[in-house]
């Protein structure tokens, strides 16, 4: 039987018997694309609202504060409580199914945001989303981990975790450039509409592994598991908290950033913005305006970083891993501590390009973790207890990164175009509606309030750089398979 393979990772003889991939390599890599494409459409989706929140702002007269429950809690409160229940599922029936009907589901309330006309209305749609995309990755990382051999885990996941960066960087261009020609509601509609696809293939086309694996199989009808188990067990593993607790606060600054990366330029740089825009769309050949500019280089920038450091990571961890697990913990934790005074140093100068290459660089650092971090996640339980642990892992990462993250950094803003604000007798909630010389008044502390907002979420980061460092010491004594 042929070796599962990882795209791009040259395959290697596969063990005889118990130990032997399920499907040919050919399949695995189709597998492998297509989960890397779900996963894609999955960020797509869930980021899609970071280019059009200034134009949501303005019409429907939101705070930032609003804005943040919109990208943040709104979204992550059905996700986080969803993704356990589901992944409990995932542990005994198929996979593939859950994340068919999964992405259908997601897909459609991406589609319904268009048509909202008020916070709730769309509140109630990202709520949706949520709970669709809850099925995707708990059910995905335990198919992966069954399809791929051990020592080709983390490569494999930080594959799959590419859809992050890349998804994201789909979201700001398409929604970027669709919301200039047609505007914002039909944006959502197309983000929407790739899902729908994705989700057919998965359900007709995505085999359970557990069918063709003895070993498997054996060990679900002898060996599962209850929810109070795997938590008892991974109470005992420090590592996997560490790395939770240490992912989680990477993910509030990323997450917590990339709803107002897109309003800090608009409002910190709309002149070069402006000018920025003329000149690529001249190279270009057509009508590229501001908001198009800023998806367009947010996304290839920001994307196309994200995903070699989603590789680079994995690719390091499963290199230099094999010899002394500890490395695992080496690249998260000194892209943690890099990225602090990279992005802080970009976002406080005044230069826009220079602002555009630090989130860049910075995207390229916040994505180093994925791999070592999730294959880690994966290995310090035994194989029933997979599907549960990464639903459990993802709670902890999206309920303080998703959910809390973009709701700090909408609040502080608030709180610091308030500051700003003091004396003029304006408040952010006035400001909703300011004209002529309100408005100017209002724009220099609302530019000020996101950009402070921003430096002060990145200096969390130092807690990941420990979290990281401290899991070193007992990666070793935790990983069990």
């Amino acid at each position: 039987m042929a070796e599962a393979v990882t795209p791009g990772v040259r395959p290697e003889p596969a063990a005889a018997g118990a130990g032997a991939p399920p499907f040919s390599a050919g399949y695995t890599r189709y597998v492998m694309w297509l989960l890397l494409c779900i996963y894609i459409v999955n960020f797509l989706d869930r980021q899609v609202l970071s280019i059009l929140a200034e134009d949501i702002k303005v019409e429907l007269k939101l705070s930032d504060t609003q804005l943040g429950l919109l990208g943040g809690l709104a979204f992550a409160l059905f996700y986080t409580i969803l993704g356990i229940p589901i992944a409990r599922l995932a542990e005994r029936k198929n996979r593939a199914r859950i994340i068919g009907v999964s992405a259908a589901v997601w897909s459609g309330f991406t589609a319904l945001c268009g048509s909202a006309t008020n916070f709730w209305q769309l509140a109630a749609c990202r709520v949706g989303v949520g709970a669709g995309e809850a099925g995707c990755t708990p059910p995905a990382h335990s198919l992966i981990v069954d399809y791929v051999p051990k020592e080709k885990r983390a490569s494999a996941l930080a594959f799959y975790s590419m859809g992050t960066p890349i998804g994201t960087l789909l979201g700001l261009v398409l929604g970027g450039l669709v919301a200039d020609a047609y505007g914002w509601r039909i944006a959502f509609l197309v983000a929407g509409a790739p899902g729908l696809i994705f989700a057919a293939l998965a359900f007709f086309t995505l085999k359970e592994p557990r069918a063709h694996l003895a070993r498997h199989a054996a060990q679900v009808t002898a060996a599962s598991a209850s929810f109070g188990q795997t938590m008892r067990l991974l109470g005992s593993r420090r590592t996997f908290w560490l790395i939770a607790v240490g992912a989680a606060i990477l993910a509030f600054i990323g997450y917590g950033h990339s709803p107002f990366h897109a309003p800090y330029f608009f409002r910190n740089h709309p002149e070069q913005v402006s000018e920025l825009a003329g000149t690529v769309g001249g190279i270009l050949g057509f009508n590229l305006q501001s908001r198009g500019f800023v998806g367009l280089a947010l996304g290839i920038l920001g994307g196309t970083a994200g995903a070699i450091g989603a590789i680079a990571g994995g690719r390091i961890a499963d290199r230099f891993g094999k010899n002394d697990l500890r490395a695992y913990m080496v690249a998260p934790a000194f892209a943690s501590l890099l990225m602090v005074p990279v992005y802080c140093y970009g976002v406080w100068q005044g230069d826009a390009m220079v602002a555009f290459i630090a989130i860049a660089v910075s995207g390229f650092l916040g994505a180093l973790w994925y791999g070592p971090v999730y294959s880690t996640a994966q290995s310090v339980v035994p194989p029933h207890m997979r599907a549960t642990t990464a639903a459990i892992l993802l709670f902890v990462i999206n309920l303080i990164g998703l959910g809390l993250g973009p709701l700090f950094v909408g609040a502080v803003s608030d709180a610091g175009a308030n500051y700003f604000l003091s004396g003029t007798g304006l408040d952010v909630q006035a400001c909703k509606t300011a004209v002529g010389a309100a408005k100017a008044t209002c724009a220099p502390a609302l530019a000020a309030g996101v950009k402070w907002s921003l430096i002060i979420s990145t200096l969390f980061g130092f807690i990941s750089f420990a979290c990281f460092w401290w899991a070193r010491r007992t990666i070793r004594e935790d990983t069990v398979s």
